[in-house]
């Protein structure tokens, strides 16, 4: 057995293979266990990397803080691509209200730990606050930039050594999740709401007003009668398809400069918003069943996975004049767009196309349509991206009152490089689609490995730092830092702005990206007003949370 005994002592490249292997699948496996309807999932594996370390299994230094690095960018990385084409556009109209109060959250959780920090006079250090900050908020990417801050002004020789901040982050953590959930209660309860009347608001509200509506309309309208598609299109000034038209019986594919007439039957493909006034100008609502109209005419779902479309405009592509065929609406990331001739296309996008079979049939080569190419990783975009966001990460920034230069490091860099190449890729010819399984696997495996090590280095100091020394202060800090912003953010939206519930819970779960949160607020849901919530915060706060805790350990460290 000696060959077994060296394999779990000496430290080697299958020592260490083993130990995070042994590591991850084991607390991967116990993250499952669930409470209620709670779990803390994959960050029972850094408590699994703590009990580990303390029983004295180590790595080497220099192979452990790769792996940490190396993992931290993988999952920030992978996280920047997939909110990277929302990231924007969750500014806009209601989400701008929801990012609003998110941020609220993040400033307040700040001021909190400040407040703390200064009333505690020095007791606590500020390193450890920010690290207690990151757990209380269950935001592990904060805690790695939080590391690579501290790491950064010790090679400055501004710090001495890297304080094992992960200790704060690891006690702050159980009750950053039970914290939430404790807010989320009691605003339920100071309220008085009942779920089952939250939950027909929310199913109004769901109908999706930016969501695309096919609309039948018949022109009775006789101002419009002799105009072409076109100039109704600029006399209206709204969005909207014309996906066919009916003219005497017959049924065609409408261009530009197709004729009204008096009595022609149109499908307009428009957002919920538009229909009144389409309606007012053409004419009358009516009902028509176009697929029984015409057989020549038909409607196809078509994928693009051809790499030279990526970037470009619906009108680019002529469908409409070299096919005769139109492109209504475009599902992209699970929501539905309106075909609009401005609309740029990416690669991954399910395109519905109308014409006749015949055309769909040239059609399809030119878009793709082959959804094996889909499944083949652009591994050019990923470690250019990263190339790059280390590049940025690296870049000095000198502010006033710093002792040394502020920079980005390797999870802000590669972070805010993510979004951008997730939204702008296009516009340099890469393709930054990924398939929602193979993004979630570089995310886990990201994850994965820095906590496995995050807890392996911070073992050996758990048991004692905890109950000998100032872990308990530590934990109902962390208790404080999560449960205020919350619960007072919380009240003003519910007391101000008038929030639905499932809505201002989602946006609470986002805010402190807690994915415990999410789960049991979705378990109490009926809809998926919850989760439309936090995906809508979760970038902003994300890269707040990021962004936070290095100028705090960069500013008052």
């Amino acid at each position: 057995m000696e060959w077994f005994i060296d394999l779990l002592t000496k430290e080697s490249i299958a020592h260490t293979i083993l130990l995070y292997s042994f590591v991850i699948s084991l607390g991967v496996l116990l993250g499952k266990i669930k409470i209620g309807s709670v779990s803390l999932g994959v960050t029972f594996v850094l408590f699994v990397g703590i009990a580990v370390g303390h029983f004295g299994f180590t790595v080497e230094a220099e192979t452990l803080h790769f792996i940490k690095e190396f993992g931290l960018i993988l999952f920030i990385f992978s996280i920047g691509l997939q909110v990277g084409p929302g990231f924007f556009s969750s500014f806009k109209k209601d989400g701008s209200l929801l990012n609003l109060l998110a941020f609220g959250i993040v400033l307040l959780g700040i001021i909190t730990a400040l407040s703390i920090y200064y009333i505690a006079a020095g007791r606590i250090e500020m390193p450890m606050i920010v690290g207690i900050l990151s757990g209380a908020v269950t935001n592990t990417p904060g805690l790695g930039a939080a590391q690579e801050a501290l790491r950064q002004l010790c090679e400055a020789r501004q710090q001495v050594d890297v304080p094992e901040i992960a200790l704060g982050y690891a006690v702050a953590y159980p009750l950053g999740v039970v914290g939430t959930i404790l807010a989320i209660l009691l605003i339920r309860a100071i309220f008085k709401i009942k779920l089952d009347k939250e939950n027909e608001v929310a199913s109004l509200n769901e109908k999706g007003k930016d969501k695309p509506q096919r609309l039948s309309v018949k022109i009775t309208n006789q101002s419009i009668c002799g105009k072409t598609l076109l100039e109704c299109k600029e006399i209206i000034g709204r969005k909207f398809v014309i996906s066919r038209l009916m003219h005497e019986g017959r049924t065609i594919i409408p261009a530009g400069n197709t004729v009204f007439s008096k009595d022609d039957i149109i499908l307009a493909i428009c957002t919920e918003q538009d229909i009144d006034a389409i309606v007012a100008f053409f004419g009358e609502k009516t009902e028509m069943e176009w697929e029984t109209q015409n057989t020549q005419l038909a409607s196809r779902r078509i994928v693009i996975t051809q790499n030279n479309i990526n970037g470009k405009t619906i009108g680019d592509l002529q469908l409409r004049t070299l096919y005769g065929i139109n492109i209504t609406r475009v599902n992209r990331s699970g929501i539905d767009l309106l075909g609009r001739p401005d609309l740029v296309l990416q690669v991954g996008d399910r395109v519905m196309v109308v014409g006749e079979l015949d055309a769909i049939k040239k059609v399809e080569p030119l878009l793709g349509n082959t959804l094996k190419r889909l499944n083949e990783p652009h591994i050019i975009t990923i470690f250019f991206g990263i190339l790059v966001g280390i590049l940025v990460g690296c870049i000095p920034f000198y502010f006033p009152g710093m002792p040394m230069p502020a920079k980005l490091g390797l999870a802000g860099g590669p972070l805010i490089i993510a979004i951008l190449l997730g939204r702008f890729g296009y516009k340099i010819k890469l393709i930054t689609y990924t398939t929602q399984s193979a993004n979630l696997m570089l995310r886990e495996i990201g994850i994965c490995l820095f906590l496995a090590s995050v807890g392996i280095s911070s073992g050996g100091k758990f048991m004692e730092t905890v109950f000998s020394g100032d872990g308990l202060l530590w934990i109902g800090c962390g208790f404080l830092i999560t449960f205020i912003p919350v619960f007072v953010i919380g009240l003003i939206g519910r007391l101000c702005f008038k929030l639905n519930y499932f809505t201002l819970i989602g946006m609470i779960a986002g805010s402190t990206t807690n994915p415990p949160a999410l789960a049991y607020s979705s378990s109490i849901a009926t809809n998926d007003q919850p989760a439309v919530a936090y995906s809508t915060v979760y970038p902003l706060t994300m890269f707040l949370r990021i962004i936070s805790a290095q100028i705090l350990i960069l500013a008052l460290a």
